[in-house]
Parts: structure tokens; sequence; C-alpha cells
């Protein structure tokens, strides 16, 4: 394909200084025009350039996923062992060892797609959009799908889809701080720039990234994926998510029992070569005791519960857009809000107009709709009470022009529209009252502006302390006449205005979020608003829902603050009030550094760094592009209640994952120690190396099943975080239990059986197995196993699995196992071990989670200082 004359390849397109070009030439050498381009020709495009995206983003293929299950030093360790087989000449140990090889990939494969099908299903949901002129008509397509040659329309609140040149632009303002580091949005308008223009001095060009702060415009796509300019950084760079809490515990666990597993291999092998065991045969069993002890499975397991976690989460209304964060949400502690919409019903209508001393004088409602309609900055829903209350008063603003806007910012807190009258230009500036009368130097009576002293100041702040005090939001409007020989209008216009009066909105609190509060209270979640509201309105707020306002933050006492002055502040504090959008960040990451994991919920685009920082952000479907873009989660409705259910099972998706890892490393880790200390006490192997991998691998197929069980409701109650310390503990209590119970089958097997070793290791195979399977009903709660019911898969693949370990030596074939039929004495006994090593295991597990025990490590976490923070975000 040829988008230049001479059959040019993509690299000739790329060393173009677009910005430098007149439209026309573009508009030839992408072979496109204002009209965009035919679905034929974008087809085309997309399979010559490939998707819009900086990486690949597309999920591993079927093929890949399957081949990276060898990839495991555990899956390696065993190939190894059967190719030692096979040099030696044991083929049947090497086909058994091969066979389970086999199957336990095919087992995990078929967990780790499965998940991620799924999750890419979810993720579909809610994928970042772009409006494309297509078939020279507009419409919204995945933004991977836009190509070179697109022609893309842009407004308030989207996020760039790919570097593009305007064609055309109102009023443009585009934060690029991701790419320049500029602070502040720069306005964007076509035009053609010197070659050697810098990259943050493009004011024609849009840049992969950015995101549109105010204003609208269309342009011409120039470049796409890794080709754009922050492709280019980002390929340099490779930045990876940063682990959460509960993914860096694992890691470590998963470390810890490598560790103890290869100290176990040199050690049995050692052993056993001392005691002139076969070289191969200690070998082996060496090796295969180090697979036994090890959590193969924890890697498919995680996976597991997180993807069903998300589906769980995605049919209560939360999409999951990053996995790792369902594991930060149950641990989450606290939780900053903005009030609109998650705390009040978010119908926010004009309650009514004041103006400056009291009634309400003519024309003000009708300056506040020219202000509302046309303005071309985000649509928010002050403006579209503004449009509705002028609508019910028949107010027309269709015979005014607009001649200027002056974008709103979060520094001036106001925008100005200027419309053409018959005599000159009016500027109506609209905004805090506080930034209105600062650039205000008199006060409109009646028609007449008259100075504004210091004590007409003081009356106007007096009137909004009291609304706000009532719980009114409220605004102000100001005016100002130009002659009307302006071509611009900037910031520097909006001095000398007449304060023309106030605004006053409502927006009641919304049905049973008192109940809610006190449902995430009870669950050990703190909710703190952060508002750029006043101080009024926000505790007005917070006292008629039941929510503490004794201790309350200012933006402006805050920015006084150090961080660590503020780290000590922000914990204490209950509602952040008129705060900046750049101090939302410095609060998250002042309260994530005092230990608690933090959750942060907005959907404005002001919101995007705090969004970032939180240890879980959280958006709304609907939001501004740069804001679900930044959430690890997304809300299809903005309720605390859609929250709540989420928080629930993300901890649910934390229990269940802690249940395998409590199974993995009581009865395995007891087991093979077991074996470890009875291969040098015995004439002969406790078991064979092909039994402990037929054991291992039968002993993971229920638990795949852990992570759709049921969840006691106590689980859920309490915010939970990743312990090594009660990992630690837990192997060492119920390792114990299961050690000093196997080494009472070794005697009873001994003592019936003698030293036959056939019959020694079909019945310790057959106990340890079900002992294992039997061990997962048990501790999977905290409460007595009777009282909690299992989930059905769980329950059936247990007892299926159970009983297939009982019917194994009698199996025709199970002779290649090394299995034979066990004397009834010995199954009655091994049964009776079995019941005695369950009760033992649930009186340790009452006495384990007792309060005094508990009591005890708790003082040892605590001389060793504050908790970490949930994980070293941010991206």
């Amino acid at each position: 394909m040829s988008l230049t004359p001479g059959n040019s390849t993509n690299g000739d397109i790329h060393r173009n200084a677009y910005w430098s070009l007149p439209p026309d030439d573009l508009f030839s050498q992408f072979h496109s025009g204002k009209q965009g381009l035919t679905s034929a020709e974008a087809a085309e495009r997309l399979r010559h350039f490939g998707p819009n995206s900086l990486k690949d983003e597309n999920r591993w293929s079927a093929l890949r996923i399957f081949l990276s299950q060898f990839e495991s030093p555990l899956v390696l360790i065993l190939v190894a062992a059967a190719a030692i087989s096979i040099v030696v000449g044991e083929w049947r140990e090497a086909i058994i060892i091969s066979l389970i090889v086999l199957a336990s990939c095919i087992l995990s494969f078929y967990q780790e797609y499965s998940a991620s099908v799924a999750v890419e299903k979810l993720k579909e949901r809610i994928g970042f959009k772009a409006r494309v002129r297509r078939d020279e008509k507009f419409v919204s397509i995945a933004a991977a799908e836009v190509v070179p040659g697109d022609i893309v329309a842009v407004s308030a609140g989207d996020l760039i889809p790919a570097d593009a040149i305007l064609i055309s632009a109102t009023d443009l303002f585009v934060s690029q701080s991701a790419l320049t580091g500029e602070t502040f949005p720069v306005e964007k308008h076509p035009g053609e720039l010197p070659t050697d223009t810098a990259l943050a001095n493009r004011a024609s060009m849009l840049f992969t990234g950015a995101s549109v702060r105010s204003g609208m415009g269309e342009a011409m796509v120039v470049e796409t994926g890794v080709e754009t300019e922050f492709g280019k950084i980002t390929a340099h760079l490779q930045e990876e998510t940063p682990e959460t809490d509960f993914a860096r515990g694992i890691r470590r666990f998963g470390y810890l029992m490598t560790r103890v597993a290869l100290i176990m291999v040199v050690v049995i092998f050692a052993g056993n070569v001392l005691l002139q065991r076969p070289l191969v045969d200690s070998l082996l069993f060496s090796l295969a005791i180090a697979v036994g002890i090890t959590p193969e499975l924890l890697p498919a397991i995680v996976s597991l519960t997180l993807s069903s976690g998300a589906r769980r989460m995605a049919a209560g209304g939360v999409i999951v857009r990053r996995l790792a964060s369902i594991e930060n949400l149950g641990s989450m502690n606290l939780l900053c809000t903005d009030k609109t919409g998650t705390l009040t019903e978010g119908v926010v209508s004009l309650d009514r107009v004041e103006g400056p001393l009291d009634g309400a004088p003519d024309g003000l409602l009708r300056l506040a709709a020219l202000n509302a309609r046309l303005q071309n900055g985000m649509a928010n829903p002050l403006d579209g009470a503004i449009d509705k209350a002028a609508t019910a008063a028949a107010i027309q603003t269709d015979a005014f022009s607009k001649v200027g806007e002056i974008p709103y910012d979060f520094i001036r807190k106001r925008l100005s529209v200027i419309v053409r009258e018959k005599d000159g230009d009016l500027l109506i500036a609209k905004g805090a009252v506080a930034n209105i009368l600062e650039v205000s130097s008199h006060v409109m009576h009646g028609d007449e502006p008259k100075p504004l002293d210091d004590e007409a100041r003081t009356a106007l702040a007096k009137r909004y302390a009291d609304w706000s005090d009532e719980g009114f939001r409220v605004l102000g409007i100001a005016i100002r006449h130009f002659a009307p020989s302006r071509e611009r209008y900037g910031h520097d216009d909006e001095t000398g205005l007449a304060f023309a009066g106030f605004l006053l909105f409502s927006d009641p609190p919304k049905s049973g979020i008192a109940e809610t509060l006190a449902a995430m209270a009870e669950r050990g979640v703190k909710v703190k608003v952060i508002s750029g509201d006043n101080r009024f309105v926000a505790a007005h707020l917070a006292r008629t829902i039941g929510l503490a306002c004794t201790h309350i933050l200012t933006g402006e006492e805050l920015s006084k603050l150090t961080d660590e002055a503020l780290a000590a502040r922000a914990v204490r504090t209950d509602l952040f009030v008129e705060i900046d959008p750049n101090q939302k960040q410095r609060i998250v990451a002042a309260l994530r550094g005092r230990g608690h994991v933090v959750g942060y919920l907005g959907d404005g685009i002001n919101d995007a760094p705090a969004l970032h920082e939180a240890d879980i952000g959280i958006s709304v479907e609907g939001a501004a592009d740069v804001a679900q873009q930044a959430a690890d989660m997304v809300l299809v409705d903005k309720s605390l209640d859609v929250l709540l259910e989420g928080i629930d099972n993300g901890r649910r998706t934390f229990a269940n994952t802690m249940k395998y890892v409590s199974c993995a490393i009581s009865s395995n880790f007891g087991n093979m120690i077991s074996m470890s200390f009875a291969s040098f006490l015995l004439p002969f192997q406790p078991l064979l190396a092909k039994q402990i991998l037929l054991n291992n691998f039968l002993a993971d197929i229920p638990s795949m099943a852990i992570a759709g069980d049921n969840v006691d409701p106590a689980a859920v109650m309490h915010p939970q975080r990743w312990n090594i310390a009660y990992v630690q503990r837990f192997m060492i209590v119920f390792g114990l239990i299961s050690t000093l119970f196997d080494f009472l089958t070794f005697g009873f097997l001994l003592a019936l059986t003698g030293e036959h070793a056939a019959i020694f290791q079909t019945g310790w195979f057959v106990e340890s197995l079900i002992t294992q399977l039997s061990t997962v009903l048990v501790i999977r709660t905290r409460a007595p196993f009777f009282r909690s019911r299992p989930g059905r898969w769980l329950l059936l693949s247990t007892l299926a699995i159970s009983l297939l370990a009982i019917s194994l030596p009698y199996i025709p074939g199970s002779d290649w196992f090394g299995f034979v039929h066990l004397p009834v004495g010995v199954l009655i006994g091994l049964a009776g071990i079995t019941f005695a090593y369950l009760a033992s295991t649930e009186i340790a597990k009452h006495w384990f989670f007792s309060k005094p025990h508990d009591r005890f490590f708790h003082r040892k976490r605590r001389r060793r200082g504050p908790m970490p923070a949930a994980d070293g975000r941010r991206r």
C-alpha cells in the first residue's frame, strides 16, 4: 500500500514535518480529505499499518499460553526427570512422568486460557473509543482501529487517539503534560509552523495520550501506534505495572517454597546416596519431593480466582480493567470520593437565582443561559440545570452570536463567554463566587454598576455563606462590556467585572446512602470526601447522611502543609473541601504513605492523577475518557451500593486464593517433611517418585474448584491483606500436625505389614491423598467445618477423587504405579487415622484463630513498625 507518490513505505511518511505542510499537501500525501476515509480504505490501512496501540495489547494466543505452561521451573524439573529415566532405561517411569506433566499442563492451560478470554470480553465493554469520519459520517470505533488519514473529532474530556494535524478548532485547549511535562493546558489551532518548531510548541498538532480540557476540533491522523511521539518514548521505557501488595506476597511465598524445595532436594539426595540407595532412584525421589512441596498451581489458581471474581463483579455492575486491582479492593480500608452523584442523587437543579442584594433581577437567568449554552467545554450538570431552568422560563438565546470564550480551568475556577450585542461585546463570567468576586470591581444595582467596596464584599460573602450552610451550591455571575472592535479575548480581560448575582443549585442526598455508608464502615472501609465545594455545603451534606465532619481541611490550608504534615493531618481529616485538582493526588499519596490501602472514585478530567496514584482507581461508565483509562475498574452505575458489592467480591476472591495457599502449605509441607525423614529411616522409599507425582496431580484437581467456593460472610467484613507472618505460622502449626499423623501412619503400617514396601507405599498413598483432600474442607473456613457449606464443585470433586484414591489399588493397570491390594484391616486403620487427623486439625484451627493467639502475633507486628504501603504504584 502507498500513501505517498512513489510507492513509499511507512517510514517515508514518518520523515515529514507535518506541522509545516499546507492542508492540501497533507490531504494529497495521505490520500484523504475533510470527508475522511471509506470503510474499505480504512480496513486496508489497518491491515497495512497494524493496530493503533503502543504495545501488543492483544491477549496471548491459545498456543502461546499452552507453551508457557512448560516454562515453569517445576515442569522443567519433571521433564529432566523423565529424560533421566529414559537414559537409564526406565521407560515406564518416563512415560508416567510425561503423562502427568502433560495432564498438569493441560489443566493449567485450560484454566488460564478461559480466564484470559473472560477478562478480554469484559475489557471490550469499556474500551477506549474514538470518533472518526467514515463514509462521510462520524462513527464511534475502537481507538485501536484508527489509521493514518482518518479524520477524528475531539471535544472536552476526550483522549487523543493518535498523532494528528488540526483541520479546525474552536477554543480547543489540550493537556499534554504526559508528553511535554507542561502543567497547564495549551491552546491548539490549525496553521503552518516552521519545520524546526519544538514539540511543545507545535500548536497545530494533537499528540497521543493528551486529553482535551475544553473546546472541540477535527484533525487528520498522521501517526499511529509506536510511530507516535508518545509511542517512541514508551518503546524505550518498557515500563511495567507495579506489583500489588498481594502479588508481592504471592511472589515471596513462591520464593520461600522454592528455597525450601531446593534445600530438601540436596539434603534428601545426599542422604540417600550416603545410605547407598540407587543413584537414579534417589535423584527421582528427591525431585518428586521438590515438586510435591511446591504449590505449582498457585499462578493458575490466582488467575482463575481473579477472573472468576471479575466475572462476578461484572454481573454486579463493576467492570475490572486491571485484574490485580481486585486484590487491592479486598484490602481497601479508605475510600476517597467526591460527593456529586456518589453521595447525592447527581440530579442537579437550579433552585433559584438571586441578585447581589436581594431578589432576582431581570436578565440574570438569561446571562447564565448564554454562558451555559454557548460554552464549548465539557458538559456538566450545572450547565444542564441552567439550560433546563432557562427552557422552562422560555428564555431564547438563538439571536446571540458568540465571538469568544475563555475556557474554564481549575486555577481560575471560572468560564467566560463573549457575545456580540448591538453596541459592543458582552463578557459573561460564571464560576466559584470567591473567584468571580476577585476579578470584580463593581456590583450591579438594577441596571447600573456601583463600586464594589469592602462593605458590599462583606455583605455578598455573608449571603454566600448562609446559602452554603443550607446545603446549596452557589455560583457567581459577573459581566463586562467591550467595544466591538476586539478580535481575541483572554484571561487578562477578566478584570474590572461587575458582579451581577448568584445561582443557587440543589442536589439532594442519594436515597439509602446513609445505610450504604454504615455498611462500608461495618466492613472496615472509611469514606473521606474530597470536594471542590466549600466547607459549608460539604459539612451540611455530611451531617445529613451521618458522615463524620468533625475534622475539615481546606485546599488553602492544605497548600501550606509539607508532605509529612499532610500525612499526619490527612488520616484524621473527614472532609477535604475547596480542593484544587492537583491536591487530590497529594491527599491520596499522603494516605497511602501512612500504610492505608486507598481507593479513589472519580469521573472527571481532573481526577486522572488521583486515579493513577490510588491503590484502586475507580471510575464510572460514561466518564471522561481520560478518567476511564486511568481507572483500574469502572462502575456501570455511580453508586456506592455497586462498589460495596465489588468490595465483597474482592474479599471473596482474596479469601479463596488464601484457601489454596493454606491447603498447600499445611498438608503438602507436612507430608513432604515426613516423607523426607522416612526416606532416611526406612529400608525402602516411603513412596515411589511416580506415586508422589500422581498424588500431587490428583490433589490439584479439586483445588481448581476453590476459585468458585463459597465464602463465609465473616470473611468479607474486614479488609484483607497479605501477611507472610500468618503464612509462616500456619505452615508450621498445621504442617507439624500433618507430620505427626504421618509418623503415626508409618508406625501403623509397619506394625501391621512389616517391611512390605508395596503395601506400605500403597497404604500411605491412599491415606496421604485422602487427608490432603479432606483438609481442604476443614481449613477452608474459620468456623466449624460442618457449619460452612462448601461450593458444589469443590465438594463433588473432593468426593470423586477420594473415591478414586480408595479404588486405585484395585483398578487394572495400577501395578504401573507400584500399587497392590490393601488388606481390609489396613483400610479400617487408615480410616481411623484419617478421622483422628481431621478432628485434630479442626481443634488446632479453633486454637490458631483464637484471640489470645492473634494478640501474640499482633504484638510482634507492632514492634516491627507500621504496615507498608500496598504497592509501589504509580504507573
